[in-house]
């Protein structure tokens, strides 16, 4: 990532910040698309942006790339995550689900950076950045939604690693419990290895039955 790009990370950050918000949290999911398994969303909080050259959006480096930056956000920033399950999905879409997901991450990491008296007050200093077009919240907090915003602020770009290594490594344990679907390999994803174990051992419990896929 040159000097250039890097910069170009913070520029919503410091927009945010320029308008008054001390807390400024970048907003991510993982999992919409899989025929499996829970939907992922984070919330991150940076403490520090000199990692910022090493940050990129999860789809766009490896898997070992995103373990380590997975550590190196830890050690830079406050981190809220929220799942919903493959049930909760069924019920209610998945766009839905996604919406639930980032207002539990976001809620998560809230408690951990608004812990005094003040906190009520506090709040109209917070600014989420959303990745995507749309958000639903009842947290009576700022937002603004930035379509391709994992490749465009470094605070979403870590969300998306935090999200996507914390599904991951969910899907490696279901890989355990359910080993003929190859999950370790295809994260859920609709794979045409997936598609035949489906056709050959039908659907496990973690699967979304309302996926027009299944």
């Amino acid at each position: 990532m040159t000097q250039s790009t890097a910069f170009s990370m913070l520029t919503y950050e410091q927009q945010a910040k320029r308008e008054g918000f001390d807390f400024i949290i970048g907003v991510d999911e993982a999992g919409r698309g899989p025929l499996a398994g829970p939907v992922v969303a984070a919330a991150v909080f940076l403490k520090s942006e000199s990692f910022q050259n090493t940050i990129r959006d999860s789809k766009k480096i490896s898997a070992l790339q995103r373990e380590k930056a997975f550590d190196e956000i830890q050690a830079n920033a406050q981190v809220g995550v929220g799942l919903v399950s493959e049930g909760i999905i069924d019920q209610c879409n998945i766009l839905q689900a996604t919406y639930q997901a980032m207002n539990i991450a976001v809620t998560e990491l809230l408690g951990k950076i608004l812990t005094n008296e003040a906190a009520p007050d506090l709040r109209r200093k917070v600014c989420l950045l959303i990745d995507g077009n749309s958000f639903k919240t009842d947290l009576r907090v700022a937002y603004k939604t930035i379509i391709g915003g994992d490749d465009l602020s470094l605070s979403i770009a870590c969300a998306s690693i935090i999200a996507k290594v914390t599904r991951d490594r969910i899907l490696n344990e279901y890989d355990k419990v359910y080993p003929q679907y190859g999950f370790s390999k295809h994260k859920g994803y609709p794979t045409p290895e997936h598609k035949l174990a489906i056709k050959k051992h039908g659907l496990s419990q973690i699967h979304r039955k309302t996926f027009n896929s299944v």
